[in-house]
């Protein structure tokens, strides 16, 4: 795991770095032709939020699935049964399944959509299976793999929610 915000950044400062990462996403999809779909958990739409807020986001953005609830993690996006059971929601193996589910759900065609993007972890205040709050991983599966970039954030429920944002568009840009 990795450190994560320190609480500092002011909210409106943290749009304009969202809005900025967001660009940055888009403008990469475009360059190679590609869609993106958002599984969200911790984020309950924020990311896909982030996604659209920029125009000309339809031409890549297929569409986003709030699973918050355990039971739809494996019911809608195909996350194991037994890795739900055996760890939870919160673990790097549940992100990575995610992402690929979502590819699934958004696909069209018959063709997956090109980039699964997953988020999931503990905003607090506490934690209901003893992991520490600010435990975050999010998932990233395109044609080339899926990986999971696992983070420890730090702040108030609204900053873990806005930072895992923030760090989900970056690690989609890596993969881009």
């Amino acid at each position: 795991m990795t450190g994560g915000s320190t609480g500092l950044v002011p909210p409106e400062r943290a749009l304009s770095i969202q809005h900025a990462g967001a660009e940055d996403v888009l403008r990469a999809l475009a360059s190679r032709g590609w869609s993106i779909a958002t599984a969200e958990s911790l984020t309950g739409g924020l990311l896909a939020a982030a996604l659209v807020a920029v125009p000309g986001a339809s031409s890549h953005v297929r569409g986003g699935v709030v699973a918050y609830a355990t039971d739809l993690k494996h019911s809608i996006l195909g996350v194991d049964e037994a890795l739900l059971e055996a760890h939870g929601p919160v673990h790097p193996d549940v992100a990575a399944q995610m992402a690929e589910g979502v590819r699934r759900v958004a696909g069209r065609d018959g063709m997956l959509a090109d980039v699964g993007l997953s988020t999931t972890g503990i905003a607090g205040p506490a934690s209901p299976d003893g992991q520490p709050v600010g435990t975050v991983h999010i998932g990233v599966s395109t044609p080339s793999g899926t990986t999971v970039t696992s983070l420890r954030l730090l702040g108030t429920r609204a900053e873990i929610r806005a930072d895992t944002v923030t760090h989900a568009l970056e690690a989609a840009l890596a993969r881009l």
